[in-house]
């Protein structure tokens, strides 16, 4: 047994870390996006925010298992093959991409509007607001937005798993219930379930620690730091 699940862990964790990897580069932007495009933002655009949310809530709304096979010939043109680690990774990101932007958009959301209207009031622009005020301010609950992010695809990899994509979900269906060996299916289980656990506790400790350390900080010193880094000589 120790042989699979080493390979099946392995498989899961890369599978599951290349999935996030670009379902953060992709979905931190769209989450952004939505949030700046919404009416009162400081891109207000209705049609475009409407357009991107209706896209991204037809994404999430496809069941995984679903977008997979609808899926298949973009992700044979993208690995040239539709069976492994490195085929699942594409309906990985792609299945993650719009659920974490949405979990971007609420964390976004959160920022206090003063910190963004001191900003603006020192003649900050709109990517200067975006870096120094929306993503730091809301990096907390990014963290745990990701950590969410991981134990769903976790869950989706082992899903991946039915269909030749190897990891934990491939070990617990070929040998646990196509053969028979109940034993090693639940262990399986427990395997996920320790990861995910492991994952869970490091996340929330991340979010903990940048939280307590915002609050110690306050809001005056960051007005400070964001005064002397914003290129112009209008406030006051």
């Amino acid at each position: 047994m120790q042989p699979l699940l080493s390979q099946a862990c392995w498989d899961t964790l890369y599978m599951v870390g290349w999935s996030t990897l670009i379902a953060v580069v992709g979905g931190l932007p769209l989450g952004v996006l939505l949030v700046l495009t919404d009416r009162g933002g400081l891109l207000q655009n209705v049609i475009a925010n409407r357009v991107i949310g209706q896209i991204v809530n037809i994404a999430r709304s496809m069941p995984f298992i679903i977008l997979m096979v609808a899926l298949m010939g973009f992700t044979r043109w993208i690995t040239g093959t539709t069976i492994g680690r490195e085929a699942a990774i594409v309906p990985l990101a792609i299945g993650a991409i719009p659920f974490f932007a949405r979990l971007v958009e609420t964390a976004v959301r959160e920022v206090d509007d003063g910190l963004v209207e001191a900003v603006q009031s020192m003649g900050g622009n709109t990517w200067t607001i975006v870096r120094k005020v929306l993503v730091p301010e809301s990096l907390p609950s990014l963290i745990s937005s990701t950590t969410t992010t991981i134990v769903a695809l976790i869950g989706y990899s082992a899903m991946a798993g039915t269909v030749g994509a190897g990891g934990l979900g491939d070990i617990a269906i070929r040998y646990g219930y196509q053969r028979f060996e109940t034993q090693l299916m639940w262990i399986t289980v427990g395997v996920l379930a320790v990861v995910i656990s492991v994952i869970q506790f490091a996340g929330d400790y991340a979010a903990r620690a940048l939280h307590r350390r915002g609050g110690r900080s306050g809001p005056a010193p960051r007005l400070r730091l964001l005064k002397t880094s914003t290129p112009t000589g209008k406030a006051g």
